[in-house]
Order: C-alpha cells, then sequence, then structure tokens
C-alpha cells in the first residue's frame, strides 16, 4: 500500500507506475482517492471545529449556571447538543471515507523499482545469469512421475480418492529424500546465519490483508469455515505477520528468519492442477527465506537472498538460472522480484523452483511494522523473501539431474547424512 502523500503530491507519479504494469483500468482510481482524501481532510478539519466549540460551549454552562443565568445556560446547551449531532454525523462520514480509501489503496500497485524491465506478462521476463552447465543424457529421461513409481516413491490414485487432483504419497526413499532436502536447506540456511523458526500455519484475514494483494488471496487462500483463519499459502504470511503492530530498535536489525512450512493453495487461474503430476499441486512444504531490515539495505538483502538459493541448488549439482521480473509480471506489493530456475533435462529448458521478492514498505505500512532509530524518529520497516526450496517441486528437478541410464537415483554428498548414508536409490 502506498503513502497517501504520494497520491496528494506526485499523482502522475502513480499513473505513470500504474501504465508500466498495464492495469490502465486502475488510473480511475487515482483520481478518486484523491478527491475523498480532499473531503476526508475537510470532515476532519470541521469535525476538530466542532470538538473545540463543544468544549468551549460546555465551560460556559458551568459558568452562567453558578451566575443563576439558567435561562442563557439552557440555550447554550442547545448548542452543544446540536454540535455533538453534526459531530457524529461527520465522524460517521470520515470512517465511510477512511474505509473507501483504504479499499481502493489497497488495490493501486506498489511503486516498482527502476530496474524492473517493463513487460505485459511472464513471457517477456529477463534472463539475467545461468549458473552450472545445462546437460542432456543420450538416453530418454522419464516423467518425473515414471520415475517416482518405479522407485515405489508415489501414489496418486489413492490420493485423488481421498482429497481429489492435486494432492498425493510420497513413499519409501522418495518420501525420505523429500524429508533429506527439507533439512539439509534449514541446515544450510542455519549455517548462513538465518534463525530457524516454524511458524503457525493459520492466520487471520487481517494478516492476509497485510502481507499480499485481494487478487493473490482469492486465487490462492483457502478458508476455514465459520472462523476467521486462513491455511498460509507459504511461510511468508505468517512470518511478516509475526511482527504485526510492532516497533523494532534500529539495533536489532535486520531481522533474519528462515522457516518451515507446508503451504496450502487453491491455484485457481489459467495454469490449474496437474492431472498426474507434482509440478502445481494444492499441498506443499516449503524453506522460505525472511529479512526484515532497514530500508536503504533493502537493496543489498534482495541479492544476498536469491544467491543463497542459486548456492543450494548448485551445491546438489543442479544448474540454475535467474530471471528478472517484468512490471506486468509484479504482484501489486511487489518492489522488485526475481525467480531462480532448475535445469530440466527431459524438457530441455528451465523451469520456476522459487521467487525472491522485495516487497519495500507495503506489507509494514498496512501491518504497521515500524522501527525507532536512537534519536527515537520512527520509519516503516522494509520485507524480503525468497524461496529456498520447495519439494516437490525440487524433487523434479533433483530426480531428473541425477537419473542414471539403470533408473538409479545418485544421492549428492550434501544429502548423505539425512538418507542414512545411501550414495543412491534403486528400486
Amino acid at each position: 500500500m502506498l503513502d497517501i502523500n504520494l497520491l496528494r503530491n506526485d499523482p502522475e507519479k502513480v499513473r505513470e507506475n500504474i501504465r508500466k504494469k498495464f492495469q490502465e483500468e486502475k488510473l480511475p482510481m487515482v483520481d478518486e482517492v484523491i478527491a475523498m482524501d480532499r473531503a476526508y481532510r475537510d470532515a476532519q478539519q470541521q469535525a476538530d471545529g466542532l470538538r473545540n466549540k463543544r468544549k468551549t460551549l460546555s465551560k460556559q454552562i458551568g459558568g452562567l449556571l453558578a451566575q443563576g443565568k439558567k435561562k442563557e445556560a439552557e440555550a447554550v446547551k442547545a448548542e452543544v447538543a446540536a454540535a455533538a449531532e453534526a459531530l457524529s454525523e461527520l465522524e460517521v462520514k470520515e470512517e465511510e471515507l477512511k474505509a473507501e480509501i483504504r479499499k481502493r489503496m489497497l488495490v493501486i500497485p506498489n511503486i516498482i523499482d527502476d530496474s524492473v524491465p517493463i513487460g505485459k506478462d511472464d513471457s517477456e521476463n529477463v534472463e539475467i545469469e545461468r549458473f552450472g552447465e545445462p546437460a542432456v543424457p543420450e538416453w530418454e529421461i522419464p516423467y518425473h512421475v515414471d520415475i517416482m513409481e518405479k522407485l515405489h516413491g508415489i501414489e496418486l490414485d489413492p490420493a485423488r480418492e481421498t482429497s481429489g487432483n492435486g494432492f498425493y504419497y510420497l513413499t519409501g526413499d522418495i518420501a525420505r529424500l523429500h524429508s533429506a532436502i527439507l533439512s539439509y536447506a534449514r541446515d544450510f540456511m542455519i549455517d548462513r546465519g538465518f534463525t530457524y523458526v516454524i511458524p503457525p500455519f493459520m492466520i487471520h484475514g487481517n494478516v492476509v490483508s497485510g502481507v499480499m494483494s485481494f487478487a493473490e488471496m482469492e486465487n490462492m487462500m483457502y478458508k476455514i469455515e465459520g472462523e476467521d483463519l486462513y491455511l498460509i499459502g507459504t511461510s511468508e504470511h505468517s512470518m511478516i505477520g509475526k511482527f504485526i503492530n510492532t516497533i523494532l530498535n534500529e539495533d536489532e536489525l535486520p531481522k533474519t528468519l528462515t522457516s518451515y512450512s507446508p503451504c496450502f493453495r487453491k491455484e485457481v487461474g489459467a495454469h490449474g492442477i496437474e492431472e498426474r503430476g507434482v509440478y502445481r499441486i494444492h499441498q506443499f512444504e516449503k524453506q522460505e527465506m525472511i529479512v526484515i531490515c532497514k530500508p536503504e539495505d533493502s537493496p543489498m538483502w534482495f541479492d544476498k537472498l536469491w544467491q543463497n538459493t542459486v548456492d543450494f541448488f548448485r551445491t546438489l549439482d543442479i544448474p540454475v538460472r535467474t530471471l528478472e521480473c517484468c512490471s506486468g509480471d509484479l504482484a501489486d506489493l511487489k518492489v522488485k522480484s526475481l525467480d531462480v530456475e532448475a535445469w530440466s533435462p527431459r524438457q530441455k529448458k528451465y523451469f520456476e523452483v522459487g521467487s525472491c521478492s522485495n516487497l519495500g514498505d507495503a506489507q509494514a505500512r498496512r501491518l504497521q511494522i515500524r522501527v525507532k532509530d536512537s534519536k527515537g524518529n520512527k520509519y516503516l520497516a522494509h520485507t524480503l523473501n525468497n524461496t529456498c526450496v520447495a519439494p516437490p517441486r525440487m524433487l523434479i528437478a533433483f530426480l531428473e539431474n541425477n537419473l542414471r541410464e539403470d533408473g538409479s537415483v545418485a544421492i549428492p554428498e550434501p544429502l548423505r547424512m539425512y538418507m542414512g548414508g545411501k550414495s543412491e536409490i534403486r528400486a
């Protein structure tokens, strides 16, 4: 959510940012907010005048009564009552305008960074760098579900019976591999100085609206019927929510946290749920990175976060590349975002396995996460998040890049301690 002062002082900057994101339908909201804000401030000014008038008149009543001027006192009382009635109407108007302004401000997109490439959708994202040499073996690599089934590692049909499409049972060594990757990711991030956290997996609605846009919420979140609770789509939601309505001392920053959680997503939209596969599903697990820092430090932390993901995949010898997300592919709260994609030797192309985002002060403004400096001045923090690893999607990249011609899967050295010393998986 933007600072209202930006719309008051530089509305054209807001309009130009909306155009860069190809959301022209939101342009009228700028003028609507400006008009409502003007009306809101006028109502505030009138209300303040009535409060002062009521206070002054109330003092007069006591003096008139003390002088025995009962008739005059009654007349002043009538004035006070009229002022109170008018004030009550203005306070209702203030609340209505405040709500309407916030409703629109939650939809107007955050100002993107100057470095973000301009483009309509993810087809115009820009490749930045490749890490590792992508290879394609001479023999054919099966579909990832076929690999898992041959290793007795996945059961989709029973999951359809219990839960529907978009769910799965992982079994045996594949289930163990899934857990091993998460355990390794946890320790990898702890070794990089991050504090490990297991957060709540359900959050209140005000936290949801504080960490994401309404459109994202509608397409992603599962609501618990009859309660003000939502299942998290990623641990970022509850991790940022942890700091709602807090004032952090500047010397406490940065907060560098790595969190594990299951993730639950409707996955409503163009992509849809796969009938047979684990790339786009309703339930998965993830190791996340969260940073809360001073505004001037967020660009530096953005680069550190995505580099952590690249380094993690490279320790497992999986080739990856980074893509800068263009303006039209950025969610409304994001200032800048970069995707990490892993190499698929079967498809002979890269696919997304993680996303790093700098949200500026957007989440902090919605959730009132503030910082106090040594002089007592307060300002909004910046928040960032990034995926370290999210199996089972990461399993696709892992299995394809470590599959041998005989159908066995090699286990790289960093994972063996989490796999009971195993160096390979065989049927």
